[in-house]
C-alpha cells in the first residue's frame, strides 16, 4: 500500500513492492499473479473493508439517523481518510482513466458499497419521519463529496501545509453533517 500511495500504480514496480516486503518477486507472485491483482488485494483489505464495516455497524445503529449520518461521516474519516490508505482514492482519481479495469474494480467494490451505506442512512432517515422527502441519490453526492475533498486535500496540498494545517477534519466533518441534517429535518 505504501509504495502504491507514494508513487501511484503506473510507478510502482514489482521488484520494489517485492524489496520492501522482503521477499522475492517470485514469491510475490505466487501470492499475487500480477501487479493488479496485488492492488486490488490492497484495496480490499484498505478501503473496502472499512465501508463493509460501517454498513454493518450502521444495520445496527441505535440513535438518530442524523447521529447516524454524523456518526458514519467522522467514522469514515477515523478509519479511512484520516490514514495513509486514503492516499488509493487519490490514486484512483488520477490513473483511473490509463487503468479502467481498476477503475471498475474500485467502483464495483468502494464506491457503489459506499454509497450504498449513505443511501442506507438517508432512507432510514425518511423511512423514520426524521428527514423530509429528499433526492436519495443526489443527496449521497452532498454526503461524500466533503469526504472527498478532505482527502484530495490531504494527499495534494495538505502535505504542504503540514506545519500548520488548514483544516480540521473532524470538526469540518461535524459541521457538515449539522448542516445536512438540518438541511433534511422533517417539517423544513
Amino acid at each position: 500500500m505504501d509504495l502504491f500511495v507514494e508513487k501511484g500504480f503506473a510507478a510502482t514496480r514489482s521488484e520494489e513492492v517485492a524489496a520492501r516486503a522482503g521477499v522475492s518477486k517470485g514469491t510475490l507472485f505466487l501470492y499475487f499473479p500480477s501487479k493488479e491483482e496485488l492492488f486490488k488485494a490492497v484495496v480490499m483489505e484498505n478501503v473496502a473493508r472499512p465501508v463493509a464495516e460501517g454498513i454493518a455497524e450502521a444495520e445496527h445503529f441505535a440513535g438518530s439517523s442524523g447521529e447516524l449520518l454524523t456518526w458514519m461521516m467522522l467514522e469514515w474519516w477515523r478509519r479511512y481518510g484520516a490514514t495513509k490508505a486514503s492516499g488509493i482514492s487519490k490514486l484512483m482519481m488520477s490513473e483511473a482513466g490509463n487503468f479502467p479495469e481498476l477503475a471498475e474494480f474500485f467502483r464495483n467494490n468502494v464506491i457503489q458499497p459506499a454509497q450504498a451505506l449513505v443511501r442506507f442512512v438517508l432512507q432510514r432517515g425518511i423511512d423514520r419521519g426524521e428527514f423530509r422527502a429528499i433526492d436519495v441519490n443526489n443527496t449521497i453526492y452532498s454526503v461524500m463529496a466533503p469526504l472527498i475533498f478532505l482527502v484530495m486535500e490531504k494527499h495534494s496540498t495538505g502535505p504542504c501545509n503540514a506545519a500548520k494545517p488548514s483544516i480540521n477534519a473532524e470538526q469540518f466533518i461535524t459541521h457538515h453533517a449539522d448542516l445536512l441534517v438540518r438541511g433534511m429535518v422533517a417539517g423544513h
